[in-house]
This record gives C-alpha cells, structure tokens and sequence, in this order.
C-alpha cells in the first residue's frame, strides 16, 4: 500500500490474493473514510460498501484518470521484482518477507528533493532499527521462526 501524503509504502507477504485476504488486510491497514485507488481487480470490488471511497483505472482502456492512477505503487512493485530477477537471482520462499521488508525500506528511505538522503544517513537508519534484535542461524536458514505469541519454533 502506498501512502501518497507520506510518500510511503508498506507491503508484506500474503498467503493468497483472494478478495477475504486482500480486505482483510485493507481493513486492517487503512483508516475507513480514506481514498483507495486500485487497479480492476475484482479482489477489490466490495471496497466503497466498507467506507472507503473508491476509484479504479481499468488497464485496458487507461492507466491514469487525474488523480486516479496505481503509477506510484506499481513502481514499487517493479523495483522489487527487479531486484528479485536480477540482483537476487534464486530467493528462497521463507525468505520472501525480508526480500519485501527490505525494498520497503530501499523506497521510504531513497533521496527526493524534499527528503535529500545519501548512504549514510539510510546506513544510520538501518542501524537505528536493528538495535537490540537477534538473528540466528536457524532463523536465517528457515529451519526456526518466531510464532505470533513471541516463543521460538523449531522445525
């Protein structure tokens, strides 16, 4: 999801794109009363019933409506995808959410004229967020997680 006040994203793995999961997760994320543009999707077609105001662009007949557009998102999602096929190469599933986490950070913190950032001030944030967090081994290799209750599972 692309915030366009902020100029921020926030995604994350989903299990599936079925319509239940993506507004689960709308729901979850987004104030009620907010703008949402999306794409034709019939995933999203129940949006203005929950209270938000919703505009699509159909993508085959246009991609920008005035403000009604997914440019800023869908860029994101190549940028991603681009790192994923060309710098990562062979990714493995359990590890996709930290792929997506750290693109998200690449895009929230990339230089633009308002906010001028260089490699070091995004190496400062960097470090200012893993202060205090541990990663092991088992963790990395995807044979430990963490359950939602906070307690370590091995597997």
């Amino acid at each position: 999801m692309l915030d366009r006040e902020t100029r921020t994203v926030r995604a994350k793995v989903l299990k599936d794109v079925k319509r239940e999961t993506l507004q689960a997760e709308i729901l979850r994320e987004i104030a009620p009363g907010s703008t949402v543009y999306t794409d034709g999707a019939t995933a999203y077609d129940d949006l203005k019933v929950r209270e938000f105001v919703h505009e699509t662009v159909s993508h085959y007949t246009e991609y920008v409506r005035g403000q009604v557009h997914t440019q800023g998102i869908e860029n994101f999602w190549s940028l991603l995808k681009r790192g994923l096929t060309g710098t990562y190469v062979s990714v493995e599933p359990f590890h996709l959410g930290k792929y997506v986490d750290e693109q998200v950070f690449r895009y929230n913190n990339r230089a633009t004229k308002e906010n001028p950032l260089n490699d070091q001030d995004r190496f400062m944030a960097l470090l200012s967020q893993i202060s205090g967090k541990r990663l092991t081994y088992a963790e990395l290799t995807g044979k430990e997680r963490e359950t939602p209750g906070g307690e370590r599972e091995v597997f």
